[in-house]
């Protein structure tokens, strides 16, 4: 199969996103333990000599900013460079519920951008365009470990969204992280990262291309729905062909009932495998088995794959150029290459985590946890992280946030 399984709208060469930088390598609960417990009471007195108990009212709701039309860019010089950060810490818990938020705008889309915005001389995209589809990943991580080069060997940032940008335009993402915020302990660094590039020449994207971000969390105090009492960041990297992945040790806490097992997994690159496995030139296009060990138990066997792009593609009129026809979701892709099925992801939605709950992981101590995936292609490499939820009793795991 030829490039075009990676075309823009228009004929343009192939052109792939690298992954994002890794976060970290080893677990280890830099989330503390929450509560399912109800506002507090206080005890107040009556004419009588007795007394009654007061119930406080939970505070009202909020919203709490943390990224407002920030620019993410390409420049590896500017201190935008793929990634936006924000401080994050809420009062008044416990919570009934926290909503994560975020707009994502790309400068490429709508076309009457173009008009104010045109392509520079010699180009076919505005300069500040970033015309493919990106990883776009949201997660928080610890403040001393927000740069993971300078430490691999610390806690690994704890995902809270894995989801790919749209070729060239808008995504709107909600996520429930109530569970998440009832088991924080601290102020924590909230991060945002798209591994945006540019083409000096700007005939397959700008070439200075970019985008920009707004996130705030919708917060609801009140009584926990869950008893959580931690949420444990097992693992977020990228995974290379021949690479093999050691045990990965974690402890469940005292008081542990029940538990939920999140993975969250999307392949890229630019492996070029002839095999079967695979219906284009890039690992993106590949069908990869992954085996997920619970203390040294293989739990699952699963083959990640997304086969409903095509609902990404709602064809519409138009173009910078007014001609032809654009998917509404993804104006910048051809609408083949939108429409293909993935390993795991699509162009332009969000890739919910595979999430199981077995039995060991109820366990109260000392875990370990392991993945080996097949047969990646050399040039190839799967985005990975994995989260274990440590529930008390009254608690059901349920699938998740």
């Amino acid at each position: 199969m030829g490039t075009a399984r990676r075309a823009l709208l228009l004929p343009l060469a192939l052109f792939s996103a690298a992954p994002a930088a890794a976060l970290a390598l080893l677990a280890g609960p830099w989330l503390g333990c929450g509560s399912a417990s109800s506002p507090a009471s206080a005890g107040g007195g009556d004419d009588a000599g007795g007394s009654v108990d007061v119930v406080s009212e939970p505070a009202a709701p909020y919203t709490q900013t943390l990224l407002d039309n920030v620019h993410i860019g390409s420049n590896s010089s500017m201190p935008d460079f793929q990634k936006a950060t924000a401080s994050v810490e809420l009062t008044g818990g416990p919570f009934a519920q926290v909503s994560l938020v975020v707009d994502l705008v790309s400068p490429c889309f709508p076309w009457s951008n173009w008009k104010t915005d045109p392509p520079p001389s010699g180009q076919d995209w505005p300069a500040d365009c970033d015309a493919f589809d990106r990883n776009f990943e949201m997660a928080l991580v610890d403040p001393d470990t927000s740069d993971a080069a300078a430490d691999a060997e610390t806690t690994p940032g704890l995902e809270l969204v894995r989801a790919i940008t749209p070729f060239g335009g808008p995504e709107h993402i909600e996520q429930d992280v109530t569970d998440v915020f009832n088991s924080l302990q601290g102020p924590r660094t909230f991060q945002v990262t798209i591994p945006t590039y540019s083409d000096s020449a700007g005939m397959v994207s700008g070439s200075n291309g970019g985008w920009y971000v707004s996130a705030h969390l919708a917060v609801t105090p009140g009584t926990a729905p869950a008893n959580i009492l931690a949420v444990i960041p097992l693992y977020y990297d990228s995974v290379t062909a021949g690479e093999t992945i050691a045990d990965i040790p974690f402890t469940m806490p005292p008081g542990t009932t029940s538990s939920r097992l999140e993975y969250r997994v999307t392949g890229h690159g630019q492996a070029n495998d002839p095999s079967t496995s695979c219906s284009g030139p890039a690992e993106e296009f590949c069908k990869r088995t992954h085996h997920v060990f619970l203390d040294d138990q293989q739990i699952e066997q699963v083959t990640p794959w997304r086969a409903d792009c095509a609902t990404l593609c709602t064809l519409a009129d138009g173009g910078p150029s007014g001609a032809g026809q654009y998917c509404e979701q993804n104006p910048c892709g051809s609408p083949q290459s939108v429409r293909d099925s993935r390993a795991n992801w699509c162009p332009g939605s969000e890739t919910p985590p595979l999430s199981w709950t077995p039995a060991a992981l109820s366990t109260p101590g000392s875990h370990t946890f392991k993945f080996v995936i097949d047969s990646i292609y050399q040039g190839g490499d799967w985005r990975v992280s994995a989260i274990a939820y440590a529930y008390g009793p009254g608690s059901d795991a349920g699938s998740g946030d």
